[in-house]
């Protein structure tokens, strides 16, 4: 059988792995080095370049480099090159190529299949735009795993005493945290959080829009249009950040940045790492929040943890671990490679899968991973009525029975959502499909089962089952669903800055509900028994019905005022009473 490789398809930086003789080994790139960056270039003649040949050009062929792809994954962006508009999934590809064939030549086999990490928060859509990608590179994708739980995996085979551990995983374009408990042979997830839009590239922008601003504050140059100057400056910025990891200052130099009308400007200036972390001081305050995040999902207190893993190459920022220190009091570890172990954890997981896992001996673990964001379905009144949480372990599969809000109604529309705002216009809809021909009775009667499966690459997959008539709909969900990185990253900080606002919202449309709900109930039941009840029963109950008809009937649930709201809760509870005794006779007799 052939070799499974494990590929981190990194934002900046790509690497691979793969389990030889019972060990994890990085695969060098055919020029030796162990990671390869994560570019493409199409040059003047036609020629397509990936990796360290596309990044060294970028200067001076800026509008055909293609840089940081991964940010865009499972989105409708494309990028125009020669009249030709290439997606996201055929960039990824040509990286994830490069990588495929430079695994072989080191391998001296063909390399079929792979497993590919993402980061813990892509959502549906870029899970399945990766997989394209590795099917448009020719390669099976077997599995699909998370960059921090893949990072816990390698450490875990050489530490697999029980321990909690947090992942701390700031990369080039996207940022997780996870909390994972590690023992007994099962590394076992226990949360997530993050936000895919904060890592290392950020870092830079901040930097190069210091040195714009500055050289136009020198030299009364505006360079922000310039994008062969922006590039040279974009890499300098990136060289200064990696320079202030290990330094406390570094020079920045740019001969013939510019001409000013006093001739070529040759600029040198020197950044300090405290200008830098005052420049910084935003994105690394955006750090705080996902941690606090993953602590709370997992119902643990920072000095539960036993340790903190650092992964990614932005982690090495020392304003980065100073703020895990002063966020956990816990000093990171840097025990692992933080460019390299994301791979080897996917290069375990290749093996696992391959069953070279006899020659990795106590090393086979079991690894439970966990979904991102709950899934739910909207349901009456626009509500999000969720069926499987975030942070559940997968893969999983749950089944809820709902049923019809109209008499008689023959179809029902299924919409899938992913996020955790309590309504289902704020959160994301990953697709919609029509269960039809269900069998015809009056509203709230048929019983249409919705069943939510999700495998172990978390993809997911719902399907709709009328159970009188046994007719049933499905659908995987597709690249369609185009979930954008702003999209994910508000699901979580909205649903807290919106929780009070959410919970009433939710309350007052789950009671209309039930004001309909009691209207129908009280009619039928005495269009049932009304002939049992005594007159002045019957005469009492009916009053009290078309009373709260009366008072309900033009009512707008959402925006009504508390006091209104509360005269229909009293309402409501009067007529329960009243009919009482005739609902009572109706459930008799069901």
């Amino acid at each position: 059988m052939s070799k499974i490789i494990g590929i981190d398809l990194g934002t900046t930086n790509s690497c691979m792995a793969f389990i030889e003789n019972g060990k994890t080994t990085i695969i060098p790139n055919s020029e030796g080095a162990k990671t390869t960056p994560s570019v493409i270039a199409f040059t003047k003649d036609g020629q397509r370049l990936v990796g360290e040949s596309a990044r060294r050009q970028a200067v001076t062929n800026p509008t055909q480099t293609i840089a940081s792809i991964k940010r865009v994954m499972g989105t409708n962006y494309t990028k125009r090159i020669n009249q030709k508009d290439y997606t996201p999934q055929e960039l990824s590809a040509m990286i994830l190529q490069k990588l495929k064939i430079d695994a072989q030549n080191y391998l001296g086999e063909e390399v079929k299949q792979a497993v590919i990490t993402v980061p813990a928060y892509f959502n549906d859509a870029q899970r399945q735009a990766t997989k394209d990608a590795g099917r448009i590179a020719g390669l099976e994708v077997l599995r699909i795993i998370n960059e921090p739980t893949a990072a816990a995996l390698a450490y875990g085979l050489e530490n697999s005493y029980g321990q909690k551990i947090m992942v701390f995983d700031l990369g080039g374009g996207t940022f997780d945290v996870s909390i994972i408990e590690i023992g007994n042979g099962v590394i076992e997830v226990l949360s997530t959080s993050g936000d895919n839009h904060l890592g290392g590239d950020d870092f830079n922008e901040c930097l190069a829009q210091y040195i714009l601003s500055e050289i136009k504050r020198m030299y009364q140059v505006d360079l922000s249009n310039d994008l062969m100057a922006k590039q040279r400056i974009n890499e300098a910025a990136e060289k200064a950040k990696i320079e202030l990891s290990s330094m406390t200052s570094t020079i920045v130099s740019l001969p013939f940045i510019a001409t000013s009308s006093a001739g070529p400007i040759n600029l040198e200036m020197t950044i300090t790492r405290e200008l830098f972390n005052r420049l910084t001081q935003k994105l690394v305050e955006q750090t705080i929040l996902p941690m606090q995040n993953a602590l709370n999902d997992a119902r643990l207190l920072p000095a539960e943890l036993d340790k903190i893993i650092l992964v990614g190459g932005s982690s090495r920022i020392p304003v980065v671990q100073e703020k895990i220190k002063e966020v956990t009091g816990i000093i990171p570890s840097k025990s692992l490679n933080p460019d390299e172990c994301v791979a080897m954890g996917a290069g375990i997981q290749g093996g696992k899968l391959s069953g070279d896992v006899s020659a990795m001996g106590s090393y086979d673990v079991l690894l439970l991973d966990v979904i991102p964001l709950t899934l739910s379905i909207e349901t009456v009144g626009g509500v999000a009525t969720p069926l499987i949480d975030r942070n559940t372990t997968i893969p999983t599969s749950h089944s809820q029975i709902f049923t019809t809000s109209s008499n008689f109604q023959t179809q029902v529309e299924i919409n899938v959502l992913q996020g955790e705002r309590p309504l289902a216009k704020d959160n994301k809809s990953l697709g919609k499909f029509k269960l039809k021909k269900i069998k015809r009775a009056m509203r709230g009667v048929p019983q249409i089962e919705v069943t939510f499966d999700i495998d172990a690459n978390g993809i997911v997959s719902v399907s709709a089952k009328d159970l009188a008539s046994g007719n049933m709909q499905s659908i995987t969900i597709e690249n369609g669903s185009h979930m954008s990185d702003d999209d994910i990253e508000r699901a979580i900080h909205e649903a807290q800055q919106f929780a009070s606002q959410d919970a009433l919202l939710k309350e007052r449309l789950v009671f209309k509900n039930e004001v309909e709900s009691l209207i129908m109930q009280v009619e039928g039941a005495l269009s049932q028994n009304g002939k049992q009840l005594e007159k002045t029963v019957k005469s009492q109950i009916k009053d009290e019905l078309s009373s709260f008809k009366k008072l309900t009937k033009k009512v707008n649930f959402e925006t009504c005022s508390d006091e209104e709201f509360e005269n229909i809760k009293v309402a409501k509870q009067r007529l329960e009473d009243t009919a009482g005794i005739v609902l009572t006779m109706s459930q008799n007799q069901m």
